[in-house]
């Protein structure tokens, strides 16, 4: 374990949300005890490279997010691909989230096409595929599918798709209680007024946004060492500003943590207050996707800044 993440969580009372020089909060304030209506959920692509590699299995994620102290949890698609339609399997997850106190919340849907592909017939195609998916989820008791509004071509070229296929998809889910929700996940919905624009105008209660903290890149190049960096980003408080009052769930992105416990691309006092403001109320998934700390510090990590950050906003509005 590393240092930062020993004083993390060994010492959390030299924590505040706040600035650090700041006045320190009030120590009588406890974590899921407040008055912000917001709770933390468990993102399933926080352990993707566990899951990736075998060492954990689909069917175990409810049960560690359980014994992390999360009560809800984040599924993503690809983790059980071949598993949308097999009610038996889909027991056998309900099963193990209920074992563990955790509530089933979302699925995060890639991989079956594009909703805002300017080609009719392919984003038809991409709606039906996304059709298993609300089954699923409605089976599983979610409250939402996460998808993706991508399209190749003009920003207004794929908007006017993308509002016509989520329009689509969204009737399909309205029958069955679920929401569709989409995220700033690259391309032009990496883009807060673009996003928000189109949810305008799906106008649908059932259609809304899962603004992510950190998925603000517009446009990247490669290095020398051929990686993929970001040369044009958006700024991000104003995107997870414009797409919040859409917001049916929120993530809650990280990458590195400084001695103080504070995530250090991101400002997290500053992205839970525009949450709060917003109105928000419900569960904050935490998305760690870090190299410095391993996947569970670096949850546990994440998960005890939002703790911080509740305290604080808590704290304020009493």
């Amino acid at each position: 374990m590393t240092k930062y993440l020993f004083l993390l969580l060994l010492i959390p009372s030299i924590f505040s949300c706040k600035n650090p020089n700041e006045n320190k909060m009030s120590e009588n304030t406890s974590a899921g005890s407040d008055s912000t209506g917001l709770k933390i959920s468990l993102a399933q692509w926080s352990f993707h490279k566990t899951l990736q590699s075998g060492e954990m299995d689909h069917l175990q994620f409810a049960e560690k997010a359980g014994a992390l102290g999360f009560t809800g949890v984040e599924y993503v698609n690809q983790f059980f691909k071949d598993k949308a339609q097999d009610t038996a399997y889909l027991n056998m997850m309900t099963a193990k989230a209920n074992a563990a106190g955790v509530k089933q919340l979302l699925i995060m849907i890639d991989g079956e096409g594009h909703l805002g592909d300017p080609d009719e017939t392919k984003r038809n195609e991409a709606v039906l595929n996304h059709h298993k998916w609300v089954d699923a989820a409605a089976y599983l008791g979610c409250h939402s599918i996460r998808v993706n509004a991508h399209g190749e071509g003009k920003a207004e070229d794929v908007a006017k798709a993308a509002i016509d296929g989520l329009s689509k998809l969204s009737d399909y889910a309205s029958a069955k209680n679920i929401n569709v929700i989409v995220e700033n996940h690259g391309g032009y919905s990496s883009n807060g007024k673009w996003l928000a624009d189109v949810m305008a105008k799906v106008n649908k209660p059932n259609c809304g946004t899962l603004p992510d903290f950190g998925n603000f890149c517009l446009r990247s190049e490669k290095d020398a060492k051929g990686d993929n960096k970001c040369v044009e980003e958006y700024d991000r408080y104003k995107g997870v500003e414009e797409l919040m009052p859409y917001a049916k769930a929120v993530s809650a992105k990280s990458f590195d943590f400084g001695e103080l416990g504070f995530e250090t691309t991101i400002d997290y006092p500053k992205m839970m207050d525009i949450v709060q403001k917003a109105n928000y109320r419900g569960f904050i998934g935490v998305e760690y996707e870090g190299t410095v700390l391993s996947e569970e510090e670096g949850i546990k990590a994440t998960k005890v800044l939002i703790e911080n950050c509740i305290k604080e906003l808590s704290a304020k509005s009493e």
